[in-house]
């Protein structure tokens, strides 16, 4: 599994919003400035997780962003999904999309089998389970 600077931003991104979520949206620039990454690229991946319906934005003086659900119910998995799509690809294709013939045709069964297991870690590790605890809003 490749983790693209994209994908970690999410999640931290994520796991900033969880941690304030006091009832207060929380702004682009500040997730930005708190957690170093690139404001254009932020308003990317941001609107990419609030497609996937994972967040909620706000306008305004009082808007930003806040998650659609507690953090204990989001995944690593999700948000990683949201943002790559595939959690696993062989040649930019999903690893269900391989096919092999011939001397290589049990190689698929391989890339499932670390499909599998990426997605037993991802799909199990929610927001909350990486907050520490006086970190929760």
């Amino acid at each position: 599994m490749y983790v693209s600077a994209r994908s970690d931003y999410a999640v931290r991104a994520m796991l900033a919003i969880a941690a304030g979520q006091g009832g207060e949206p929380i702004r682009a620039a500040a997730l930005a400035s708190e957690q170093e990454i690139p404001l254009s690229f932020l308003h990317d991946i941001l609107l990419d997780l609030r497609r996937a319906g994972l967040l909620h934005s706000r306008r305004g003086l009082e808007g930003g962003y806040s998650l659609t659900r507690p953090a204990v119910e989001v995944t690593v998995g999700e948000v990683l999904r949201a943002v790559s799509g595939s959690l696993t690809t062989v040649r930019g294709q999903p690893a269900e999309a391989t096919a092999y013939r011939g001397v290589a045709s049990g190689l698929r069964d391989v890339w499932l089998a670390v499909h599998s297991a990426i997605e037993g870690v991802v799909d199990q590790v929610t927001l909350t389970d990486l907050l520490l605890p006086d970190q929760l809003g």
